[in-house]
């Protein structure tokens, strides 16, 4: 974890009972363990990492792990590379707009007045203040719930968070290993603008809680993270919401379910033609890629590696 995060691992202080419910519901999710894999089929070969996009210095053990990999890689394969990244950092210096939600009612009158004391609490932490929250536009709000305080105060004080992402991308140029965007710059912006005006409220709502805990859930995912348990904290963060009870239990799914959808389910379904194409054109090399994506992305029915053995991918893990 990152030197200025401290917290709590929520999950390792729950009563056994908890814990058996945890497993039993992670238990039925395909690929939910695992960060570390190969899909092979026919000479195309594709290494697939699950990251972590939050700094800890376990990373660099992984990053060696991968390196006689990386070295005979074609190419490496990321959310988004650095000609993405500029772009996205110079639209969001430019056009202020891209995050400011214009002709909708402030977020402080969509929602109720408790509500609206908590996200504006959480993103106070966060060095925005109240004022500025009630303009955002909705997914920029739930996504700084996300992030915990204590990695905003770390961003602020070295520049940027790398995350294995960030490191992969370094190692990559450095050896002059070619890197290719998953999607382009543009999808932050656009992955959320299917949803309805009372759908994006929902987000927010169940952003909630992690906000207001999110510097435990920053180490709770980073040891699930590290122990391999990729898909647990999602099942932990839907249990937390069942317990809170603010919601009822069909609220909670529906919120759930929307969320993946948006965040992960329809990006991996668009994330296979580059990931395919990529490894053909590096078979014709007698070579294979490496692909790098946020953990979450590999488990469950509609996750990467499901689609990929439905695809005739044969799916070896090899962490």
């Amino acid at each position: 974890m990152a030197a200025s995060c401290t917290g709590t691992d929520l999950m390792a202080a729950m009563p056994g009972d908890e814990q058996t419910r945890l497993e039993a519901a992670v238990g039925k999710v395909p690929y939910h363990q695992g960060v570390l894999w190969r899909a092979t089929r026919g000479d195309a070969e594709i290494t697939l990492v699950g990251t972590l996009h939050l700094d800890d210095p376990r990373h660099h053990q992984t990053l060696d792990r991968l390196s006689e990999t990386l070295d005979s890689a074609a190419a490496l394969y990321v959310e988004a590379g650095p000609e993405e990244m500029a772009k996205l950092n110079q639209a969001l210096a430019e056009g202020t707009l891209l995050l400011v939600d214009e002709g909708t009612p402030a977020l402080s009158q969509r929602l109720n007045p408790d509500e609206w004391e908590a996200v504006s609490s959480a993103m106070a932490e966060r060095g925005i203040p109240p004022q500025a929250t009630a303009v955002l536009r909705p997914w920029f709000v739930m996504l700084m719930l996300g992030m915990p305080p204590c990695l905003v105060r770390s961003a602020d004080g070295s520049g940027e968070l790398e995350g294995l992402d960030g490191l992969l991308i370094e190692r990559a140029q450095q050896s002059g290993l070619p890197i290719h965007a998953l999607e382009p710059w543009e999808t932050l912006f656009t992955m959320f603008s299917d949803l309805t005006a009372e759908q994006e409220l929902d987000m927010i709502r169940a952003s909630i809680l992690a906000g207001t805990y999110a510097d435990d859930y920053a180490v709770t995912l980073t040891e699930a993270y590290f122990a391999g348990d990729v898909w647990s904290v999602w099942e932990f963060m839907r249990l937390e919401e069942y317990r809170s009870a603010r919601f009822t239990r069909d609220e909670v799914d529906e919120q759930f379910a929307l969320a993946q959808s948006s965040l992960m389910d329809q990006r991996n379904q668009q994330w296979l033609g580059p990931l395919t194409a990529g490894a053909e054109a590096a078979a014709a090399e007698e070579k294979g890629i490496v692909a790098g994506f946020g953990a979450l992305h590999l488990p469950g029915e509609q996750g990467v590696l499901k689609l990929l053995e439905r695809d005739g991918w044969a799916i070896e893990r090899l962490d």
